[in-house]
């Protein structure tokens, strides 16, 4: 396998500069905006936050006026936001990270991403397409039924997220399997080095990206592990959380992303994450501008077992029942597994269908604990992440 995914990994920045400006200003003439002299001028478009295209989008359904072309799948991400998808080559641009990881040709990928209404299962998928690689179409749950048959297909390789891996190779002990993986491409929360080590031990090897719903991969890791390369066809800017303004280079800050995906053209999309620039290129060779990764939420807005909650999310559910005065989500670690647990402020000694409908408004199951009147914090947090992440 070559090491990298193709030339535009090892071009020059002017090259790529030259490059990236190009496709900038065809996207631009997609929403009849005027073109830009050089990608410095990009700073001056506005950012286009997530509220603000779910109110176009509600506005204009599904995808609020934007101009798709070539959609032949429709998602829906909390919000509610719809995505479009398409099926041409590497159109979720997650082949390179996938190459990245050493999965192609000859390997059997075990997806345990989503398929119903979001859209992870087929990003990693349109991804192993592009690297020629099968796909055992997974998604969550049913463990023991995962276990086994990734024994019975020769599953060499897995994605989803950091933990459940861990779960599936826990089962296969249990019962007496053992499993031919050795690559994992995981994303949709955090992995922690222990768990990267865990995963290590047993000739495992693990790296990650970053990536959303309506993105698609923005950065990957290389086998080098030091931060995340951006992808070649996006254009990511670091910005004082709430702005559009550009930080100094290494300071953290809000990641906006421009897609270069002629298909679905987002100009100056604001994520609502944290991360910083990393100075210097890659060891492994590839010259693409590096980030540290993710590094925490620009709101209250937390990813737990690869969802998102919002904290709409929270106000519906206190909308839901009567008895709540106030609730609050904290997201915590059990194990190298994410844990929810929603606490309720209430005079109520129970509340009828509440963890019902947790599931329901946060799209998560979750542990509920009542708390007396005046129980939780007067800090403003309705979702607290307590999660240490070095």
């Amino acid at each position: 396998m070559s090491t990298y995914y193709d030339a535009l990994e090892t071009r020059s920045r002017d090259e790529r500069a030259a490059a990236q400006l190009e496709a900038l200003n065809v996207q631009l003439a997609k929403h009849g905006m005027e073109s830009v002299a050089d990608l410095d001028r990009l700073a001056a478009l506005p950012v286009l936050r997530k509220s603000d295209l779910s109110a176009r989008q509600a506005a204009q359904p599904p995808f609020g006026g934007l101009p798709v072309a070539n959609a032949v799948h429709v998602f829906q991400s909390p919000g509610p936001i719809y995505e479009p998808g398409g099926v041409s080559h590497d159109w979720w641009r997650m082949g390179r990270f996938l190459h990245a990881c050493g999965i192609g040709q000859g390997d059997i990928v075990q997806n345990c991403f989503g398929y119903h209404l979001t859209p992870a299962g087929m990003i990693f998928e349109n991804g192993a397409r592009a690297v020629g690689a099968a796909v055992l179409p997974a998604g969550t749950g049913q463990t023991e039924l995962q276990a086994r048959a990734a024994k019975d297909v020769g599953v060499t390789a897995y994605a989803g997220t950091p933990d459940y891996l861990k779960v599936i190779l826990e089962k296969a002990d249990e019962m007496g399997l053992e499993l031919g993986i050795t690559r994992a491409a995981v994303g949709g929360g955090a992995l922690f080095p222990s768990l990267r080590a865990w995963y290590k031990d047993r000739g495992i090897s693990c790296l990650q990206c970053y990536a959303t719903a309506d993105l698609g991969n923005v950065a990957y890791e290389s086998p080098a592990m030091e931060g995340m390369i951006l992808d070649e066809h996006v254009i990511v800017e670091i910005v004082t959380p709430g702005t559009g303004d550009r930080v100094a280079e290494g300071e953290v800050g809000e990641v906006v992303v421009t897609t270069l995906n002629p298909d679905y053209p987002l100009i100056r999309f604001a994520t609502g994450d944290l991360s910083a620039v990393l100075p210097g290129e890659s060891p492994c060779g590839r010259t693409n501008t590096r980030i540290k990764g993710w590094m925490g939420r620009a709101d209250q807005t937390t990813k737990i077992k690869g969802m998102f909650v919002r904290p709409e999310q929270v106000a519906q559910l206190v909308a839901k029942h009567p008895e709540i005065a106030r609730a609050r989500v904290v997201a915590t670690r059990d194990g190298e597994m994410d844990a929810m647990t929603v606490r309720i402020e209430t005079d109520a000694a129970s509340i009828d269908g509440v963890e019902k409908s947790v599931a329901e408004v946060l799209k998560l199951k979750g542990a509920v604990e009542l708390v007396a009147l005046g129980g939780l914090p007067r800090d403003g947090l309705v979702i607290e992440d307590q999660r240490k992440y070095d």
